[in-house]
Parts: structure tokens; C-alpha cells; sequence
């Protein structure tokens, strides 16, 4: 029973991800993945470098793999993942040929090294 409770919290992907993207000429863009998980349901947006954010579909958790959908300029963009720590393995496919899909790698967006920690109890002052 401990390895399977172990199993499921081993994909906990709520937070802040960040990748940097490659386009067909090159140029390189950051991404940020706002992901909020629910037992086996993913929510969230995908924030690119111009626009607003857009909202994933279709979220679904399984284990360490998850997948979602992005809908854009009138195509559909299928995400699927592998999560392992603090690195998430992402490839894309898009309903378009016009689109070709890509490889991935996201990085917990963190403001120190490894998982956030909860706060600690402030000292009381010396009296």
C-alpha cells in the first residue's frame, strides 16, 4: 500500500514550468506551463513570449504520465508527458501539418533549488 501512495503523489505537477522552444527558423522562445492537478485531472494555461494565456483541455494524469490539449490559431495541439522530479519529458503533435511537433524539456520554476518548502514559524522577537 506505501509503494502505490508513493506512486500516485510522484506526478504532482502543480506550479509553474518553464521551457525554452525552438522555432522552424531558429529562434529560440520561453514558455511557461501553469499547471494545477486534482487527483487525475489536469487545468492550467500555457503562457508563450506574445499573447494571452491559453487554457489546456482534456488534462488527464496517469502515474508519472500526463497529457493535455492546447487549442491554437485554430489547430489542436496534443501534449504528452513524463514526469520525474522536477523535469517534465514533453512531445507535441498538432492536429496541422502546418505545425510540426516538438521535444520539450520543462523545469519546475522554483525560487531555490529543489522543491518549494512550507514557510517556518517566524522567530519571536527577544523581549
Amino acid at each position: 500500500m506505501t509503494l502505490s501512495a508513493a506512486t500516485a503523489m510522484a506526478a504532482d505537477v502543480t506550479g509553474t514550468w518553464t521551457a525554452q522552444a525552438t522555432g522552424q527558423d531558429g529562434s529560440t522562445m520561453q514558455l511557461a506551463f501553469s499547471f494545477k492537478q486534482d487527483g487525475a485531472t489536469l487545468t492550467g494555461s500555457v503562457q508563450g513570449p506574445m499573447g494571452d494565456a491559453m487554457a489546456i483541455t482534456n488534462g488527464k494524469i496517469d502515474g508519472d504520465k500526463f497529457s493535455f490539449d492546447v487549442s491554437f490559431n485554430g489547430m489542436t495541439i496534443n501534449h504528452q508527458c513524463t514526469v520525474e522530479g522536477d523535469t517534465i519529458k514533453m512531445t507535441t503533435k498538432s492536429d496541422s501539418g502546418d505545425f510540426p511537433g516538438m521535444q520539450l524539456t520543462l523545469t519546475r520554476k522554483t525560487d531555490a533549488p529543489g522543491k518549494p518548502t512550507a514557510p517556518t514559524a517566524p522567530a519571536q522577537a527577544p523581549q
